[in-house]
C-alpha cells in the first residue's frame, strides 16, 4: 500500500472526513503552485472544524426533543400583526438566557405559539445552550410517575439542568392537585436561575381553572411572570389561513 492510501486510511480511522474529502483538491493546488502547504493545511482543518461544529449543533437540536424544525424565518409575522417582530427576533441574541428570563406565549390554538417557542429553542440549542421541549401534560405525567416510584428529586434535577425548558400547551387539559404541586416544585427550582418558555391558550386570569387552587396558581404565576416577556397573540389561526388559501386556489 502506497503512502497516499495509508494517509486516506489514517484520515478515515481518525474520522477526519472533510480533510479526506477535499484532500485531492488541495494536493492539486499545491502541485500546481497555486497554494503553499501551510495554507492548504489551514483550509483543510477549517473545513474539518466546520463539520464538527455542524454535527455538534445537530446533536444539540436532536436531543432537545423538538416536535418539528421551525425557524424565525418561516414564521409569517404579517399574518399576526399583534406580535412585535423586532422583540421576537431580539431573542436570537439569547440575552434572556443570561438574564434568567421567561417567555410566555398566550393565544388561541393555531396562531403559531409553538412555532415561535420552537424557533427560540432551536436558536438556543444551536448556540450550545442545552434546551428541552416537552408537552405540559407529558411533563406532569412523567413527574407524577417519578413521584410514585420515589425518584421525583432525580427527575426534577433532569428537567432543571436545561438552560431553556419549553413547556408546550399549558392548560390544554386540567391539572390535578398532585400535578400542580409537582409542577410548582419544578418552576420554583428554576426561578431566577434558568429560563422557561411556555405556550398556553388560557389567559392568566383563568389559570385557577387549570390548577384548581388559587393559592398555588398565584405562586406559579408569581415565579413565571417575574422577569418575563409576555406575548398575547390575537390573530387568526394559521390552519384557517391555509384552508382559505387552498380554497382560493381551487376557485
Amino acid at each position: 500500500m502506497n503512502i497516499y492510501n495509508k494517509l486516506l486510511n489514517n484520515l478515515e480511522q481518525l474520522k477526519l472526513l472533510k480533510i479526506k474529502e477535499y484532500l485531492d483538491n488541495y494536493i492539486n493546488l499545491i502541485n500546481d503552485k497555486k497554494m503553499d502547504i501551510v495554507q492548504a493545511l489551514f483550509e483543510l482543518t477549517e473545513e474539518e472544524i466546520k463539520l464538527k461544529e455542524e454535527k455538534a449543533i445537530h446533536g444539540c437540536v436532536k436531543v432537545a426533543n423538538f416536535p418539528f424544525f421551525k425557524t424565525f424565518e418561516e414564521y409569517d409575522f404579517s399574518f399576526q400583526p399583534s406580535i412585535n417582530k423586532d422583540k421576537i427576533l431580539d431573542f436570537k441574541n439569547l440575552r434572556f438566557i443570561e438574564n434568567h428570563e421567561n417567555i410566555l406565549f398566550v393565544g388561541s390554538p393555531g396562531v403559531g405559539k409553538t412555532h415561535l417557542a420552537t424557533a427560540i429553542g432551536i436558536e438556543a440549542a444551536k448556540n450550545r445552550q442545552i434546551t428541552y421541549f416537552i408537552n405540559c401534560n407529558d411533563l406532569i405525567a412523567d413527574l407524577k410517575n417519578a413521584h410514585h416510584e420515589n425518584r421525583l428529586e432525580d427527575r426534577l434535577k433532569f428537567y432543571n439542568k436545561y438552560k431553556v425548558l419549553i413547556i408546550d400547551e399549558m392548560g390544554f387539559l386540567p391539572i390535578d392537585k398532585e400535578g400542580a404541586n409537582i409542577l410548582f416544585q419544578l418552576i420554583n427550582k428554576r426561578y431566577e436561575k434558568k429560563s422557561v418558555i411556555i405556550t398556553t391558550n388560557i389567559p392568566f386570569n383563568k389559570w385557577t381553572d387549570i390548577f384548581g387552587d388559587s393559592v398555588l396558581t398565584n405562586a406559579i404565576l408569581d415565579r413565571l411572570l417575574h422577569h418575563c416577556h409576555i406575548f398575547n397573540i390575537t390573530g387568526r389561526s394559521y390552519r384557517t389561513k391555509d384552508l382559505i388559501e387552498e380554497k382560493t386556489k381551487n376557485n
